[in-house]
């Protein structure tokens, strides 16, 4: 294939989604800034049971290098599900409807919350290039109901999506919850989003009995070539009425310590949310991305009695096939004697209810 301005473009922005590159120029966003911790140094996040993030060698190592082997996509692949979800949900039930990649529409207590909401065609700072969507939102955006609460992981922008955080700001005006530093990439690219900052451990209070703790996960963040570490990455735990949903929207596995850390502080816990895509090549992914056999570990190691699969086949931000995450995630159930159906991996537009 011919090498192009436009091709070079667009594998890097590819990478952006996953390794925080979007393209060649030079990009600084806003930084956080404040006293140190035990996971920040006074300029920069680190994960003290973790390992810093690929260089950008690696980067292009991966993106160009002899040998690699990206699985192609299909160019649409739609879901048979479409959800129209009710106005609001009450009593003790939680209502998750899959909206795609790492985007979830929970429903509980009479509050609508969104997770990493990406509407978006594409998950990258380019209108023309980096990964786009192979099937539509599960939810359709003009069919959501009010929301009332937004959770946003990190920066990543398969994750923080602020095309689409304008859009709930406008229609519905949010609180957005979010780790630290993340909120000022969303005020910069739109004042109206009424973004909230908290670190590792705050639990925040919701309303109606409904309540989300910011726990440690095996990640890193950045938007730009700079900016690296610079705002604060998390997975969430929700407590509701029926049960704590442990929410894992980006992770590597490591040695499990994350997980048995958050059963340990956290447990019993009903539901987890587990991602099970973007992690091929293993020598670049392992430790930002889990993949199916990781996730089986996670849910052992955190003892969620029902676990729901997430992260796969809608961008391809990494060089496995499409379908290659769900087959995997079966397999290695199965060699852990754990039933197919404890662990299961959702089409975008369906239901599941707690």
């Amino acid at each position: 294939m011919k090498t192009t301005r436009r091709t070079v473009l667009g594998l890097l922005a590819g990478a952006a989604a996953v390794a925080g590159v979007p393209s060649y120029w030079i990009y600084r966003m806003k930084t956080y800034a404040g006293p140190p911790s035990d996971h920040f140094d006074g300029t920069h996040f680190f994960d003290p049971d973790g390992v810093p993030p690929k260089s950008l060698g690696d980067v292009l190592r991966w993106q160009f290098g002899s040998g690699r082997q990206r699985q192609a996509w299909p160019e649409w692949v739609p879901s048979p599900h479409a959800d129209t979800p009710p106005p609001r949900v009450t009593g003790d039930k939680v209502r998750l409807s899959f909206v795609g990649h790492a985007s979830w529409l929970i429903q509980t207590a009479g509050l609508n919350i969104l997770v990493d909401p990406v509407w978006s065609d594409r998950a990258s700072p380019l209108g023309f290039a980096g990964p786009k969507r192979h099937n539509d939102p599960g939810v359709a955006f003009d069919a959501l109901p009010p929301i009332d609460i937004v959770l946003v992981s990190h920066g990543h922008y398969d994750h923080l999506d602020v095309a689409t955080l304008s859009k709930l700001a406008a229609k519905f005006s949010p609180r957005v919850i979010t780790p630290l530093g993340n909120d000022l990439t969303m005020r910069e690219a739109d004042n109206a989003i009424k973004a909230e900052a908290f670190d590792w451990h705050d639990r925040v209070e919701l309303g109606s009995g409904v309540a989300v703790t910011l726990v440690p996960t095996r990640h890193w963040s950045a938007r730009g070539l700079f900016d690296r570490n610079k705002a604060l990455w998390a997975s969430f735990v929700m407590e509701t009425s029926a049960g704590k949903v442990y929410i894992v929207c980006d992770s590597g596995y490591g040695e499990g310590k994350h997980f048995r850390r958050v059963a340990e502080a956290h447990g019993p816990l009903r539901l987890a949310i587990l991602p099970i895509g973007a992690y091929e090549p293993r020598w670049f992914m392992k430790d930002q991305h889990m993949n199916p056999q990781d996730a089986v570990k996670a849910l052992a190691d955190c003892g969620a009695q029902q676990a729901l699969a997430h992260h796969n086949g809608t961008f391809q931000l990494t060089d496995e096939a499409i379908d290659a995450p769900v087959i995997a995630l079966g397999v290695a159930l199965d060699e852990a004697k754990i039933p197919r159906e404890r662990f299961v991996a959702p089409k975008p537009g369906q239901v599941f209810e707690i």
